[in-house]
């Protein structure tokens, strides 16, 4: 009897991916020609960091932003490589570029998370890449770079990252060196850890003592069987819950209030 295969499935479907977004700190405050001299330094940089790692920046698919890319990773890319190596390159090299006499300093506040990750119209849909767009403005990541001045680059990851890679047990990847934050940036709330590459946790704890406690959301109040940050794509409805938990599926509407006593 002829064994059947079972069905590929089509190339269109969404696959979990690694998604990095690097961001450069006051941007904004440069005027023209420095901010184009920076794009090209953000670029090369990063580019230098993934090749003394061993990655293939070419076979990114990259989407950048003025003073902001965000990149979606090849599905084979050693996730471990990304978190530890490629974090290392990148502040030795953003060191060494700073102290360059006359240089403008060049400070980042890079996220990574996984998760499932879409092409669209305008670029890529699915959690992962809103989660990274939220992660990477964090208001806590924001202040641990401003108080931490001699720092050039500061690191959050998802929890899910951290859970699965971080504490994988691997001797580039220490767990001691990242803070836990609970972030909230617009209908987005989890969990992230932060590092800041040759900084100490408590530093980076210090740093964030001063950050701004996230704001709860507008139905924060009201009961629910958990505490959800939702978007509807494609009519499905995609959450990310406080402890980095993700769910695909119809919104989850709170229980009903009852006017007397459960039957």
């Amino acid at each position: 009897m002829k064994e059947i295969s079972p069905p590929r499935p089509p190339d269109d479907l969404p696959h979990r991916r690694l998604c990095l977004a690097a961001d450069v700190e006051q941007y904004s405050r440069l005027d023209t020609r420095t901010q184009s001299a920076v794009q090209s330094e953000l670029v090369r940089t990063l580019d230098e960091a993934a090749a003394l790692t061993g990655l293939d920046r070419a076979a990114w698919t990259r989407q950048p932003q003025g003073d902001l890319e965000f990149a979606v990773l090849p599905e084979a890319t050693p996730e471990h490589a990304v978190l530890g190596p490629f974090v290392h390159h990148l502040a030795v090299r953003l060191g060494d570029r700073n102290a360059r006499p006359a240089a403008q300093r060049v400070r980042l506040r890079m996220a990574v998370d996984t998760g499932v990750v879409a092409d669209a119209a305008l670029g890529h849909a699915g959690p992962a890449p809103v989660a990274v767009a939220r992660y990477v403005n964090a208001p806590q990541l924001k202040t641990v770079l401003a108080t931490l001045t001699a720092a050039d680059l500061a690191v959050i990851v998802s929890d899910r990252l951290y859970q699965d890679v971080v504490r994988s047990g691997r001797l580039d990847l220490d767990p001691a060196q990242y803070v836990r934050a609970h972030v909230q940036v617009k209908e987005f709330g989890g969990y992230g850890w932060i590092r800041v590459p040759g900084h100490a946790p408590d530093d980076v704890r210090s740093a964030l003592a001063e950050a701004p406690e996230p704001k709860p959301s507008p139905d924060a109040g009201a009961p629910s069987r958990t505490t959800l940050s939702q978007y509807v794509h494609q009519g499905a409805a995609v959450g990310r819950d406080v402890v980095g938990g993700l769910t695909v599926g119809l919104p989850v509407p709170p229980p009903q209030a009852s006017s007397g006593p459960a039957r």
